[in-house]
């Protein structure tokens, strides 16, 4: 009940399994607690100078700012952020990949060569002005109990935002919703969608209609052109009638795992995270990137701190670079936005013990596992290597997983400690619980606990393969937590940079 958990030898901190009351002898430590300890936090194992390192993962996570004594709390009131130097090494490497893999999933192969894990309609906006008639479109068919008729369609998902006019046609944020919105629209998990804008926004239809040309799936309409909303929403409405047959007609076939693309994401963090689901969850990676897989690690100001870890993992010079280059165009972006890159752990996170954007990086990064980094790819940008991939985003889960998405996902596994719902059609979502208090309480919302690795009771590798086999089942079909919950009509969240004109 007293006991800490303690990462690596060279930890000065260990964790704390249960709420430890103050002066309380810890089990297996020479050591009493000055301080009552919360769930989750660190615990100073042996003196601390002012100014000196504070260790976890045998890595710095922060600094004293103060003389901290055997047996205290340490968070932050008495750790805070300090730049240093973080050491790093590139090797050219060549990833191993299982050519004999003989694991399948029951996916959906569509005319093109691209694997489906989900089937649904997409009616996409182009804009705000049409996200109105897109949610009109989609409720109207909802309750037309239409679909239930069509028991191969997963249903019909409105994809709307708050963006697309008011920029700059030519910006940076421009070529990023356009990657976005290109992503989803061409997503093989749609089998049919219908794109609709307004007609006189910055994001014109004419931006995304290159894909006519491969397929007959994707239509494109504006509310100007159609001549208003009742004309529009019931031409819509019309061709979707015509269309649901063929939509339905697929059948899930044995597909091999090389088809699938991984959203490895994480939020409402705890101290648990990095100790728990973060490295079960790299195992599962691991896995799959060793079956000809991929998986997308994102969240950029959340590797920050811990890039090094990454870069002595990328496969060249050039990709360490392309790395480096996002680390520097995010420490410019918040300068000039009046913020810091330790504007980060939130509220919640430090609560569940986490204090420094330090400790949470080294705790993310372990979602990726120990593959090799094969590619840096820009927000949204459409996967090109098979293999462990590092998209750029912001930490804001929505965003975040938006990205990954329109690069490819078609499966994402979402780990949290103090409870985050999420989902993010027409992509299935799991969530990885990273203690068994949280998942006890909300057991509805988790498909895993890896809590049990903290209790002792299953390794770190048995719960990645656990997960793995989550992941090859839910891609076949089986519902998750958050698809049995109604999420992911509306977490579709495109990155915005730049000036709103």
């Amino acid at each position: 009940m007293n006991s800490l958990i303690v990462l690596n030898k060279n930890d000065n901190v260990g964790v704390s399994q249960f709420i430890i009351p103050e002066k309380t002898k810890i089990d297996g430590q020479d050591i009493s607690t000055i301080d009552p300890i919360p769930f989750g936090h660190k615990v100073c194992l042996k003196p601390i100078n002012k100014g000196d390192p504070i260790i976890k993962y045998d890595q710095i996570i922060g600094f004293a700012s103060k003389n901290i004594n055997a047996g205290e709390h340490v968070h932050t009131h008495n750790l805070e952020f300090k730049e240093f130097e973080r050491a790093f090494k590139v090797n050219n490497k060549k990833t191993i990949v299982d050519e004999n893999a003989d694991t399948f999933f029951n996916g959906i192969l569509r005319e093109n060569g691209q694997v489906a894990t989900r089937n649904y309609i997409g009616i996409v906006s182009t804009v705000n002005c049409s996200a109105t008639v897109t949610k009109m479109i989609v409720e109207k068919i909802k309750y037309s109990n239409i679909l239930n008729d069509y028991p191969n369609i997963d249903g019909i998902v409105p994809i709307t935002h708050s963006t697309g006019c008011g920029m700059n046609t030519v910006s940076e944020g421009m070529q990023m919703f356009q990657r976005t919105i290109d992503g989803f629209k061409n997503h093989p998990n749609f089998s049919h969608v219908f794109v609709i804008g307004l007609g006189c926004e910055c994001a014109q239809v004419s931006l995304f209609d290159e894909s006519v040309k491969k397929h007959n799936r994707i239509h494109f309409l504006t509310i100007q052109d159609e001549g208003g909303t009742k004309k529009i929403v019931d031409k819509v409405l019309s061709q979707i009638k015509n269309l649901l047959s063929e939509a339905n007609d697929i059948k899930r076939t044995p597909e091999s795992v090389s088809h699938l693309t991984l959203a490895l994401q994480c939020g409402g963090s705890d101290g648990y995270s990095g100790i728990t689901a973060n490295p079960a969850l790299g195992v599962a990676a691991d896995m799959l990137v060793k079956k000809g897989g991929s998986s997308i690690l994102s969240e950029t100001p959340e590797i920050y701190g811990a890039e090094h870890l990454l870069i002595n993992r990328a496969n060249s010079q050039e990709t360490a670079d392309k790395l480096m280059k996002r680390l520097e165009w995010w420490k410019h972006y918040t300068s000039i936005n009046n913020s810091t890159m330790d504007n980060n752990p939130a509220p919640g996170n430090k609560r569940g013990g986490l204090t420094t954007i330090l400790e949470k990086s080294l705790g993310a990064v372990a979602k990726g596992g120990k593959s090799i980094l094969e590619d840096v790819l820009e927000y949204a940008e459409p996967l090109k290597n098979k293999g462990f991939n590092f998209m750029d985003s912001p930490g804001y889960d929505p965003v975040s997983v938006t990205g990954q998405v329109a690069s490819g996902a078609n499966v994402i596994c979402f780990t949290t400690g103090r409870g985050s719902c999420f989902g993010c059609k027409p992509v299935p979502s799991l969530k990885l619980s990273t203690n068994s208090a949280m998942y006890e309480k909300m057991e509805e919302d988790m498909d895993i606990n890896c809590g049990t690795i903290a209790e002792g009771k299953e390794d770190i590798e048995k719960v990645g393969s656990k997960i793995f086999d989550l992941v090859v089942n839910t891609a076949s079909g089986n519902k998750s937590k958050s698809e049995i919950n109604g999420y992911g009509d509306e977490e579709f969240n495109p990155w915005q940079v730049g000036v709103v004109m």
